[in-house]
């Protein structure tokens, strides 16, 4: 069965140029799409792709644009919005390296360690959908919208009844 909103690419059958692809998710993909991001809503994606291998390092580039239109909650108001993203991506992917040497050199935080190609394949699909997870916010508001706490109790006035009052007089 075909995984929805997917293009595998065998990272051996490209050629040398720089390859161009297209995506554009149909309804049945924006179903998808929406489950899979965990939003109310996902109304448009779209994606540009240029793929580079270069077999003398082992490392294939992988950079494009996306241009994607979604609907999101805020955590504010808790109504639904729409938020629109506009983006370019670059992601890097070594061919030769494993999950096994990834995972020895995964101390390094501070280095920027290439993708894993898995099984000799990529996938610009999942790469879309890692772009976009990517630029949305944890905590999603509309622009402009600012959360102001108001407390039930004044907090300048002193409870009597305040248990730890009691433990003030200790002191002196």
């Amino acid at each position: 069965m075909q995984k929805e909103f997917s293009y595998p690419l065998t990272v051996a059958d490209l050629p040398l140029s720089l390859q161009h692809y297209h995506m554009l998710a149909d309804a049945d993909n924006l179903v998808f799409l929406t489950k899979i991001l965990q939003v109310p809503e996902v109304k448009s994606l779209e994606a540009d792709f240029y793929v580079k291998p270069d077999h003398n390092t082992s490392i294939l580039k992988v950079s494009g644009h996306i241009k994607a239109a979604l609907v999101l909650q805020s955590v504010i108001s808790l109504e639904n919005f729409d938020q629109k993203y506009d983006f370019d991506f670059e992601t890097v992917f070594d061919t030769k390296a494993t999950l096994q040497e990834q995972k020895e050199e995964g101390d390094d935080w501070d280095k920027d360690t290439p993708d894993v190609v898995i099984n000799g394949k990529i996938d610009l699909g999942d790469i879309a959908i890692e772009q976009v997870a990517l630029q949305l916010d944890d905590y999603p508001r509309r622009n402009g919208e600012k959360f102001v706490f108001t407390p039930d109790f004044d907090p300048s006035e002193k409870r009597a009844d305040n248990p730890f009052a009691v433990l003030a007089k200790l002191k002196k």
